[in-house]
């Protein structure tokens, strides 16, 4: 069997780059400050159309600079199993490659995020006039509350949605609780939605500096249709997603499918804790 380029004759992973990791940080930052600052100049224009031209511009680049800096090449499959019309994105969520990757595959995509990023300085303006749906990351009463209020607005001007049913970045081989907001929004909304696998946190861990060379793959999957009840709907978005998830990463690493381990999240740690 052919294997890709990144793989090694014995079936391993490269190894992480500390030369291109560095060369992708420099230039990581130095877009997010240059395209951050030439949002918030364009925020102060009418409509969203100038500022999301400049987010899908970095976008675009970021995914440019993934490939030809990281070494991090990208492989989309099953664009052909996206419904016509609205419907809701929900996805693995292991690293903040997936995040570009994916937006990368729409014109107009609204997008879940947690209110972390408004810590950064000039985001909040951005997210607002991106019309992202900012909810706090400690979930809760008040969190499904925002979630529905500005899901819906981004319902109503006919945008599709992405979602991290997680609500967190996992490692490889571990997932979190999938929490209920995306089958909030699925039945209020009455759209599909379309689970995306992935293996991305191989190459780009979470957050992490370094960086493998390789070809990342992300996939959509079957569309889950309407009309599903809340416990059928989970289960199958779960599976869905932890099942091919699991099968990419074995894909990547040679290594036999293992099922992801649950574990808790970060705000069930810190919960715990004071508890303590």
């Amino acid at each position: 069997m052919n294997r890709p380029p990144d793989i090694s004759g014995d079936g391993r992973l490269a190894p992480f780059s500390r030369p291109r990791s560095l060369a992708f940080a420099a230039t990581y930052w130095s877009l997010s400050i240059v395209y951050c600052l030439a949002a918030v100049i364009a925020a102060v224009l009418p409509g969203r159309k100038a500022t999301g031209w400049i987010i899908r511009r970095y976008v675009r680049r970021m995914v440019q600079a993934m490939r030809l800096l990281a070494g991090i090449r990208t492989e989309v499959r099953g664009r052909e199993r996206l419904p016509d019309g609205g419907f809701i994105v929900a996805a693995k969520h292991q690293s903040w490659g997936d995040g570009y990757t994916v937006y990368d595959q729409f014109g107009d995509l609204a997008f879940v995020t947690g209110d972390h990023l408004e810590k950064f300085p000039l985001m909040s303006t951005v997210l607002r006039k991106l019309g992202a749906i900012v909810v706090n990351n400690c979930g809760g009463h008040e969190a499904r509350a925002a979630l529905k209020r500005r899901a819906a607005d981004a319902h109503a001007e006919g945008r599709r949605i992405l979602i991290y049913p997680e609500g967190n970045l996992a490692k490889i081989g571990e997932k979190f609780r999938y929490r209920s907001g995306v089958w909030h929004m699925y039945r209020d909304f009455d759209m599909p939605v379309v689970p995306v696998a992935t293996n991305l946190g191989l190459f780009w861990p979470q957050e992490q500096f370094l960086k493998r060379p390789g070809t990342a793959t992300i996939e959509f999957l079957e569309p889950l249709p309407t009309g599903l009840g809340k416990e059928e709907f989970m289960a199958r978005l779960e599976a869905a997603i932890e099942g091919r998830t699991a099968e990419l990463v074995a894909e990547a690493t040679g290594e036999p499918v293992t099922a992801a381990v649950q574990v808790p999240t970060p705000d069930e740690l810190r919960k715990a804790a004071q508890a303590v």
